[in-house]
């Protein structure tokens, strides 16, 4: 395995300042040598550059913030994901808000033709520029990868445009939607195990469910985690905190189960702010599970 890290610095699509810094914080929280330790080729192709909000006096469309912005770096972003799939290498993508989330996933499918996305989050980011209530697209980036709402978040001609299958699609620690919103996800056909679940039936038989959908008739799958997942006193540099989290445990449980799996095509992992963190612990954090995801335990690599 090789794999190709890049850097999206972005905060245009939330409303607090700071997670732009994320890919840095978890480059600097050990990320390279965590992976070569793997014994994993490691290329850093550094980041994209992305405008920042101090550019801007007003937005064109207050229900959808920043999203010329944000569209251009969604396109760059897809095509630097495709690319390193096409040179046959393993993606893993740093933010930066979750709106960068429709350039990761579609530059995925653009070249596989048919993923499954794993979709770990407190929210459903299922919003639209109808049912928004911020205007703030890291709320929208998985409707749009689904062919629902915002679609300029990525610049393709909607006849060109190969969008996941909702059916393909599995959201995992959802706790904090909107009542429209929620109502969007029953009604696409998307697969939702929330906290409650998690409680339940305890991460490993979820995950488990999870990993059935995505990988069936598939050629593989993304996964999104955004790290507000984590319970807050676990992960609390996130801009959105939500009380009710993974645990720590949880979330390795998770990682490893999706590692052992082997149809995991590329990665990201976003929301960590680090002006909100303490000595770093979230991007830590980030660190650990991403190299729990490409195959690390505690007796040695897969």
């Amino acid at each position: 395995m090789k794999v190709e890290v890049i850097g999206v610095p972005i905060d245009l699509g939330a409303n607090r300042r700071g997670v732009d810094m994320g890919p840095s914080a978890i480059r600097y929280g050990g990320l390279k040598k965590a992976i070569t330790d793997l014994n994993i080729t490691y290329q850093d192709l550094g980041n994209i550059e992305v405008p920042i909000p101090e550019s801007y006096d007003k937005f064109e469309d207050e229900r959808l913030k920043h999203i010329e912005e944000i569209a251009y770096v969604n396109q760059t972003l897809a095509t630097l994901v495709s690319k390193s799939l096409l040179d046959g290498n393993f993606p893993i993508i740093l933010g930066g808000d979750h709106c960068i989330a429709a350039g990761s996933i579609l530059g995925t499918q653009s070249v596989l033709g048919n993923i499954g996305v794993i979709w770990i989050d407190a929210h459903g980011d299922f919003n639209t520029r109808e049912t928004t209530l911020s205007g703030n697209l890291h709320g929208m980036s998985l409707a749009a990868s689904a062919g629902f709402g915002a679609l300029e978040m990525v610049k393709f001609k909607a006849k060109d445009v190969n969008y996941v299958n909702p059916q393909k699609v599995v959201l995992v620690g959802a706790r904090d939607l909107d009542d429209q919103e929620a109502k969007s996800i029953k009604a696409s056909g998307i697969t939702v195990f929330t906290m409650a679940d998690i409680d339940e039936y305890g991460i490993k038989e979820v995950m488990l469910r999870a990993l059935e959908i995505v990988c069936k008739d598939t050629e593989g799958f993304h996964v999104s985690f955004d790290i507000d997942v984590m319970n807050p006193n676990e992960a609390p540099g996130v801009g959105t905190p939500v009380n009710g989290g993974f645990t720590y445990r949880e979330a390795h449980l998770a990682a490893e189960l999706i590692a052992n799996n082997k149809k995991l095509r590329s990665l990201e992992v976003v929301e960590v702010n680090p002006i909100l963190d303490q000595m770093n612990q979230t991007g830590k954090l980030a660190v650990s599970l991403i190299c729990s995801m490409i195959g690390k335990r505690i007796l040695g690599s897969l």
